[in-house]
């Protein structure tokens, strides 16, 4: 077959590329070298709930991408959720100064670009950085996103499990980590190895490694997490007086200290908006995209149930409206079976100085569609802010591969200062309503003897919950409090872990929690009242 000329590979691209709804302008076409301005590549608004990936080697312009198009989606009324690895996604709340170098790439592109800022929020980890202080009680994060927290293997895992069954049974809320190491020292101690015995299952050498783990989370600094007040991801949901999307910038600066704690935060704040969020079907724009820079961190170790669980939530959570793209070096960072469903690819250069490089980088080219470039060459010798990319269109289909000069932000490529990010959070509404922790009676006070609510059964004692593979539910969540009917059936469709006789053990508990407490796709849950 005789080579495509410029002008049929021009004629590709603008016909692949040519839609009617709202977009994110990416950039525009580069073919044989030549920047064709009158070949835009465009992403669908529509299609962001489509999922996607952006990839490429260390400092090819993978933040700079994102943060491209966390201003177009604000623009357009979506909210964002980004986590500010580097410290420079501050950036967003200053407007960029034009430069003779800046108009120059901007008028070579056809951008109408100017200045701007955008409303963002910061938030950090239980107060680590500047930002509103995010915590999660012990019971909401559960014991499978608890465990990858602490490393523990399959068995350790079920053990946890029955320590949080046990600790709803006797209605000992587990607000903090100090409410779940009263719990397995009470567990542990003479007075309680009774209550051990019959738990079945759960070992007191296996309780007292998790208990270890524990005090390990807790010399890491960890605890501020921990704790109320939680807060509700329906924050991550709002908009602007002016119609924008508000951008939530979350800090990380520890984020090499805790890497764990980081990854598996983020999917605790997706498995949490699953549960609230009803379905919505296809929309005309996404309710949410969420960024997860650093992506590798999600799936390094990972057990079977926490893959398990990440797979369906991606699969499922597309249709309440959510899109994530996961950012990170190269495709293989992620699992086949979520790679399969990030139909929105940009994909920076790679390099290909070594025999596993190299390896790499034909792995992601078999990822692509046949197209008229030569991909190992592309890929290769892209320069910083270029990217090949193909997207879902809006009949469902991918479009053509383009090698693409990507659209400058508007607003500044690095830190906002600091006096600007602490004026910020300090005229946030959200300060008022996360800024000051609270220590309510749980666990550790009712154990110690300190509370006069008594520490009974919450629901005669049940046997040790099964753990049966996943499957998908046949219809999904109609509301949240409803004693188990539908939410059963989406537990035991996703928890991976927490399942089968856990829906039926919903029926015959007797407090809100015991019926929360199994809603979760990770086995989390939620203890605010909506």
């Amino acid at each position: 077959m005789a080579e495509k000329t410029t002008a049929e590979k021009l004629a590709t691209i603008q016909q692949g590329y040519t839609l009617e709804g709202p977009t994110i302008e990416l950039g525009v076409a580069l073919i044989d070298g030549e920047l064709h301005k009158d070949a835009p590549v465009r992403l669908p608004l529509s299609m962001m709930n489509r999922h996607g990936l952006v990839a490429g080697a260390t400092g090819t312009g993978k933040t700079v991408t994102l943060h491209m198009m966390a201003e177009q989606l604000s623009t357009a009324g979506v909210p964002v959720f980004l986590a500010d690895i580097k410290g420079d996604l501050s950036g967003l709340a200053t407007a960029a100064t034009g430069s003779e170098k800046l108009k120059a790439r901007t008028d070579s592109l056809g951008q109408d670009w100017s200045g701007k800022t955008f409303p963002v929020e910061f938030l950090a980890l239980g107060g680590d950085g500047n930002g509103i202080p995010v915590r999660a009680t012990i019971t909401s994060f559960g014991p499978i996103l608890l465990s990858r927290v602490m490393e523990l293997n399959a068995t350790q895992e079920s053990s946890l499990q029955l320590i949080f069954h046990f600790a709803d049974q006797k209605n000992l809320e587990l607000i903090d980590l100090k409410d779940l190491r009263a719990v397995i020292q009470y567990l542990t101690s003479d007075e309680g190895k009774d209550e051990l015995a019959q738990l079945g299952g759960l070992s007191k050498a296996t309780a007292g490694v998790i208990l270890r783990e524990l005090v390990n989370l807790e010399a890491q600094g960890m605890g501020p997490f921990f704790g109320e007040p939680e807060f509700d991801t329906a924050e991550l949901l709002r908009t602007a007086p002016d119609g924008r999307g508000v951008v939530t910038c979350l800090e990380l600066p520890t984020l090499q200290t805790k890497p764990m704690l980081f990854s598996t935060f983020l999917m605790w704040l997706l498995a949490d908006l699953f549960e609230d969020l009803p379905e919505a079907g296809d929309l005309d724009k996404p309710k949410l995209v969420f960024f997860l820079d650093e992506a590798h961190l999600l799936f390094n170790g990972a057990s079977k149930a926490f893959l398990d669980a990440i797979t369906t939530t991606v699969r499922l959570i597309r249709s309440k409206g959510v899109g994530i793209f996961f950012v990170t070096q190269t495709p293989k960072d992620v699992p086949s079976e979520v790679l399969g469903q990030l139909a929105n690819r940009i994909q920076h250069a790679l390099r290909a100085f070594t025999p596993e490089d190299a390896k790499a980088l034909k792995a992601t080219v078999s990822t692509f569609p046949v197209s008229d470039y030569d991909l190992e060459e592309v890929l290769t010798s892209a320069g910083i802010g270029e990217a090949v990319i193909t997207v879902m269109n809006e009949k469902g289909a991918p479009t053509p591969v383009a090698l693409t000069r990507l659209c400058a932000p508007e607003s500044v490529m690095g830190p906002s200062t600091d006096e600007l990010v602490k004026s910020t959070v300090a005229g946030s509404s959200l300060l008022s309503k996360y800024g000051t922790a609270v220590d309510n009676v749980s666990a550790f006070e009712k154990l110690a003897g300190q509370a006069a609510a008594p520490t009974g059964d919450a629901a005669p004692p049940l046997p040790a919950p099964p753990l049966p593979s996943p499957s998908l539910p046949s219809e999904p969540r109609q509301q949240r409090n409803d004693g188990g009917g539908a939410v059963g059936e989406v537990v035991g469709a996703l928890g991976g872990a927490l399942g089968g006789g856990l829906k039926s053990m919903v029926r015959s508990f007797g407090t809100q929690l015991g019926r929360e407490l199994l809603r979760g796709v990770f086995g989390t849950s939620s203890r605010r009242r909506r």
